[in-house]
This record gives structure tokens, C-alpha cells and sequence, in this order.
């Protein structure tokens, strides 16, 4: 009985300071970024103001950490040195990334490249809780929902459209789980190097997985999940609770007891990878195959200490309870789209896995780059290379490196079959599990080396002064590192038809008088009307339907995107409008509504798409133009609207 009374207290405790961190770290974002918006700052791209109280804030984040820290290290006060770390933590998230978009309603990147179809999700899932897909109608959702269905409810709550919501959820929902994160480490190591180590990951994530925001929440989890899932896995003999303690005091790995048997890491496992389904397809691929590679290693070192085969089926039966666990909860989004596939729903095969830069074809070693980030890599290769036989931090983390690498030189073998893996969307879980690893190894590597040297105490007052030094020297380049992405969610225009910079709008200044338009014109609700147009950004600000997506890279299976651009094609090929209005009922998808056209010299022009892939570029735009003699008709409105031709299907 008393057996299990621990590790319920433990789990009980962690799920308490869980929901305490998380309301502070909501706290802090939105107080943050609300004190952020009452000040008209200037452009970032053009001033070097709130560079300047980027720096500030970054520095009384530090701060707090270090007071955590100190805390933690002579026992006292521990609420308070958990608030320290919890406010540090959230409050580095939203200053490092809300100050520098103080001035713009768009978050990194604005609405240009892949964050437009993301927006478009966003938008999708704002207008309602459906799981609906994000472009095409009728039809359930192939990419994961779950970070844009929960940013759809928190654009609800606050009375936000999608594209405006994005920058505060995404900067909120980091900060949150820069806080999860920090209590999942606090669970495993010793409290003090949980502070140091969340800290570092959350810079390296907010440095170089940031700019696609529903990924780098899975990112800042990765490596404390891979110690859990370690810890689920091997259990030597010997394991218990009295040597999980001694284990602790040196910062390494606290499994939950040999008599527990690490189901409470098998659970933890679980959500981790359910998380990862519902959020970010790639990152699951990622970690159920570490998972995989863990349970053989444990696997082949249960059979050598045991020397029986029976060794091997705890391990089995662990593995298929993660599966279970992450299944039960992937099929709260995936379930829809799986049963129209299963069905036998007419698809086209997809091209997701079509894109292959040169960042892909070549194996990523951050540990050799001139920089804070690779200097930190490196000692967590090496400390990795020492430690691996001995530590079980360093087992996890290096099956995890082994498994980024495996996955690379697999995605380079699988372009021979006209495919990829998309292993250069991977570096930043590698910069996270090294950078994790040169933590770790920095911390044993000083302890070391104040040792040898017969322990001088000035050493520490060194140590202590480099690594602080480097960290903020890391902290206060991080806006350089996103000056591209900022810059971009200043030039681009907003759905109030502004640019944050002060310069002319583009075309999407229109979008609102389209909108109006449409809406008067159609007398439906957006969620009930197609549009067929080249300019896709304009489904990111409203939630009308597309007949066709930005790209075939990111439309779903079951759209049939080349089926329909063949489509577009003919139609453009017709002669009169009685042709078009037949193609048009006869059409195998549901048929557009209104269509939104730019014009030019010959007629109303689409530009669409097409992949190309193995080339780079894997994209290839082409125009289209349709005749306005098609249009000509009573059952067709056409309203000049600055650039747009805007046709409406009325008969």
C-alpha cells in the first residue's frame, strides 16, 4: 500500500505546480504583451528602441532565474524560487518575442510563405470549433489540429479574428509551455540545474524554432520527454527509490521507483507523444521512432543483464502502452480524415514530403558552428561521448542525437524513391538536445575541473560569471537571429489593411471592401461560400472556402489539388458562359461561388501551382486567364475592386 503513496504524492505535486505555472505564465504573457500594445513603438526594422528594452527584459529575466537558482541551492523558500523560474521563464518568452512585434499585429513572418496557410488554419478553427479543413470544403482536416483548434477557442474568448490572435497565442502558448517544460525537468534532475537547463532550452527554442510556433512547443518538450521515456524503458536491476535519491544529489535522472516500475514515465510517454500527433506530424515520426531505438537499446542491455528473453517483455509491454496511450489521443483528430481514407474517399497521393533544400542533403553539425549556440553544442557532444556509458541523461539524449541522424541519412536515402523525410526541419531538436546535453555538461565539466584544481573559491565566482556572460550574450543576438522573420511581420499588410513600417499597403488593403462585397452579394455566411482565387492570402483573413490551395505541398490527399488545377485549366478553355455554367454544375468537387481574379492584358488571370520536385524551388508558378466573355451573363456580378476583379455566381 505504501508503495504506491509516493510516486501518487509525486504525481499529485507535479499536476499542482503544473496548473500554478501555467496561471502565472498566462499572467505574465498577457500582461505583457497588453503593456506592450498601449505604446505606439516604432517599427522594429527601423529604430533600435525596443531592441533596447528587449535587452532589459531579457536581463531581469536572468535575474529571476539566477535568484531561483541561488534559492534552490540553499534550500530555502522554495515557492518563491519557484515563482522566480516560472516568471523568468514566461516573462524571457514574451519580451524576447512580443517586444520586438510590439508594433505590428503580426507575428514572425506576417502572413508571407508557409505562415499564410497557417494563419488560414488558424482562421479556419476560429470561425468554428469543427474540425474542418483549412482550404477545402467539406472534407476533414489531414494536417493536425490541435494548436490551431486551441488558438481558435482562445481567438473565441477574446473576440479576436484568427490572423490577429495568432501573435498573442503563439507568444502565450510558448511562455506556457516554457513553464510546463521547466516543471517536467524540475520532476527529473535536481531543481537548481532545472532552472539552468530550462532556461537555455527556451532561448535556444525561441532562437531557432520560434518562427513556426505549434512545433516549438513540442521542441521545448522533446528532452525531458526522451529522459521520461528512458526512464520508462530501462529499469535495471537495482533501481529504487533510496539510489533514485543518491542519483539525484548528482543531477542525474529520477526514475520513479523499481517498484513502481516506471508506469508513471510510460503515462508521461504517452501524452507526449499524443501531444505531438495532435500537434505536429514530422516531431511524432521523430519521437516514436527514438522511442523505438530506446526500447531495442534497453532491450539488448535487459537481455545481458538477465541473460533471459523474458527481460524483454516488460519493454514490449511499456512500448505498447505508449502506442495505446498516444493513439487514443491522435485519433482525436486524426479519427475524421483516417475514416473518409479508409472509406475509400478519392484522393491523390500527397507531396508533402516534397521539398528538399540543401539544408537536407547534407548531415547538420551545430556543434562546429563560430557561435554561443555551437560552442554550447559542442560541449554537449563531448559531454555526451564521456558520460554515455555512465549516465542515464546522456543515454536518452544520445539515442535521441542518434536517432536525428539516423532520420537524416534515411530522408536522403528515401530521394532515390522520389521522396523525402523533411530531416532539415529536425535541426532544431538537435540545437535543443545538444544544447541540452552542453548544459549538462558545462555544470559536471566546472564541477570537475574546481576539483582538480583543489577548490579554489574564486573558480566558482568564474564559472558562474562565464556562463552568465555567454548566456546573455546568446540572449540579446537572439532578435538578430529573427531579424528576417520580423522584418516580414512588419512589411506585410494586415487584415486592418495596414503595414506596421508606415509604408503603402499592398493589395491586401482591398480585402475588407472584397469581403463586404461578397458578403452583400452572396447573402451566405463565409463558411458557407467557395472562392476560387490566386490570392490565397485572402482565406487567412476570412474564413470563406477555397476550390484551390496555395500549393499541392500543403492541400489535403482528399482535395485532389492536380485533379482540380486540370480542372481550372478547361474551364479556362471554354467559350460561353452557358459551357461554364455547365462545367461548373457538373463539377466532381463543390463548384466555386464567386471567384477572385486579378486582371490582365487578355482577361481575368489566376496564377497557380504546381510541384517540380527534385528541383529546388520545388514549386512552379503558372497564370491562367480566363475570357471575360465568360462572365458576361446575368448569372455572374463582376465588381472592380482596386487590383481584383471579384466575379459572384447569383443564378
Amino acid at each position: 500500500m505504501t508503495v504506491g503513496v509516493a510516486p501518487a504524492r509525486r504525481t499529485a505535486s507535479a499536476v499542482g505546480e503544473t496548473v500554478a505555472g501555467i496561471l502565472v505564465a498566462v499572467v505574465v504573457a498577457a500582461v505583457g504583451l497588453y503593456a506592450f500594445s498601449l505604446v505606439q513603438w516604432p517599427a522594429f526594422n527601423s529604430s533600435n528602441v525596443t531592441r533596447a528594452l528587449t535587452t532589459l527584459g531579457q536581463v531581469v529575466a536572468a535575474a529571476l532565474f539566477a535568484t531561483s537558482i541561488y534559492l534552490y541551492r540553499i534550500h530555502k523558500w522554495p515557492w518563491i524560487a519557484r515563482l522566480s523560474a516560472w516568471v523568468g521563464l514566461s516573462g524571457f518568452v514574451t519580451v524576447t518575442l512580443g517586444m520586438p512585434l510590439a508594433a505590428t499585429k503580426l507575428y514572425l513572418f506576417g502572413i508571407s510563405v508557409d505562415q499564410e496557410f497557417r494563419t488560414e488554419y488558424l482562421t479556419r478553427l476560429t470561425d468554428s470549433a469543427s474540425l474542418r479543413d483549412m482550404t477545402y470544403a467539406d472534407i476533414p482536416p489531414f494536417y493536425p489540429a490541435g494548436w490551431f483548434w486551441v488558438g481558435g477557442r482562445v481567438g473565441n474568448i477574446l473576440g479576436m479574428d484568427g490572423w490577429e490572435v495568432f501573435k498573442p497565442y503563439a507568444i502565450g502558448l510558448l511562455a506556457v509551455t516554457s513553464v510546463v517544460a521547466f516543471v517536467l525537468w524540475k520532476a527529473l534532475i535536481r531543481s537548481d540545474w532545472a532552472v539552468a537547463v530550462s532556461a537555455v532550452t527556451t532561448a535556444l527554442v525561441v532562437a531557432y524554432a520560434s518562427p513556426e510556433a505549434y512545433s516549438a512547443v513540442i521542441v521545448l518538450l522533446f528532452a525531458p520527454a526522451l529522459l521520461l521515456a528512458w526512464g520508462a524503458l530501462h529499469r535495471p536491476t537495482g533501481m529504487n527509490v533510496a539510489s533514485s535519491k543518491s542519483e539525484c544529489k548528482k543531477g542525474t535522472l529520477i526514475p520513479s521507483g523499481g517498484r513502481a516500475g516506471g508506469w508513471g514515465a510510460v503515462l508521461g510517454t504517452g501524452l507526449f507523444l499524443g501531444l505531438a500527433a495532435t500537434f505536429y506530424t514530422l516531431y511524432l515520426g521523430l519521437a516514436a521512432f527514438t522511442v523505438v531505438l530506446m526500447a531495442l537499446f534497453a532491450g539488448v542491455l535487459a537481455y545481458r543483464e538477465r541473460k533471459a528473453w523474458r527481460a524483454l517483455m516488460p519493454i514490449a509491454v511499456k512500448v505498447a502502452a505508449i502506442a495505446a496511450i498516444s493513439g487514443v489521443i491522435a485519433a482525436t483528430v486524426w479519427l475524421p480524415y483516417l475514416v473518409d481514407f479508409l472509406r475509400g474517399a478519392p484522393s491523390t497521393s500527397g507531396t508533402a514530403l516534397h521539398y528538399l533544400p540543401e539544408a537536407g542533403a547534407t548531415l547538420p553539425f551545430p556543434m562546429f558552428e563560430f557561435s554561443m549556440s555551437g560552442a554550447l553544442c559542442l560541449i554537449g557532444t563531448v559531454w555526451l561521448a564521456v558520460r554515455f556509458s555512465s549516465s542515464r541523461r546522456a543515454q536518452a539524449f544520445g539515442v535521441g542525437v542518434a536517432s536525428i541522424y539516423l532520420w537524416t541519412l534515411l530522408s536522403m536515402a528515401v530521394t532515390a524513391a522520389g521522396t523525402t523525410l523533411l530531416s532539415f526541419r529536425l535541426e532544431a531538436v538537435l540545437i535543443v538536445l545538444l544544447g541540452s546535453a552542453g548544459v549538462f555538461g558545462f555544470l559536471e565539466g566546472s564541477h570537475a575541473i574546481y576539483q582538480a584544481i583543489n577548490e579554489p573559491p574564486k573558480f566558482r565566482v568564474a564559472a558562474v560569471v562565464v556562463a552568465t556572460v555567454g548566456a546573455m550574450a546568446f540572449a540579446q543576438n537572439i532578435p538578430q537571429v529573427l531579424q528576417t522573420e520580423i522584418t516580414v511581420a512588419y512589411s506585410d499588410t494586415d487584415g486592418d489593411g495596414n503595414r506596421a513600417d508606415m509604408r503603402p499597403a499592398s493589395a491586401v488593403s482591398y480585402y475588407r471592401e472584397v469581403d463586404e462585397t461578397l458578403t452583400e452579394q452572396t447573402q451566405r455566411p463565409r463558411d458557407e461560400t467557395v472562392v476560387l482565387t490566386a490570392d490565397t492570402s485572402f482565406l487567412s483573413y476570412y474564413p470563406y472556402f477555397g476550390f484551390q490551395g496555395l500549393t499541392s505541398h500543403y492541400a489535403n490527399p482528399l482535395a485532389q489539388f492536380d485533379q482540380r488545377a486540370a480542372a481550372i485549366e478547361q474551364w479556362t478553355e471554354l467559350e460561353t458562359p452557358d459551357q461554364l455554367i455547365d462545367a461548373l454544375n457538373t463539377s466532381q468537387w463543390r463548384a466555386p461561388d464567386a471567384f477572385l481574379f486579378r486582371r490582365g492584358a487578355d482577361g481575368y488571370t489566376l496564377r497557380l501551382a504546381e510541384d517540380v520536385y527534385p528541383n529546388d524551388p520545388n514549386v512552379r508558378r503558372y497564370t491562367v486567364t480566363f475570357p471575360e466573355a465568360l462572365f458576361e451573363d446575368p448569372r455572374f456580378t463582376v465588381t472592380d475592386i482596386g487590383p481584383f476583379a471579384l466575379v459572384v455566381r447569383t443564378g
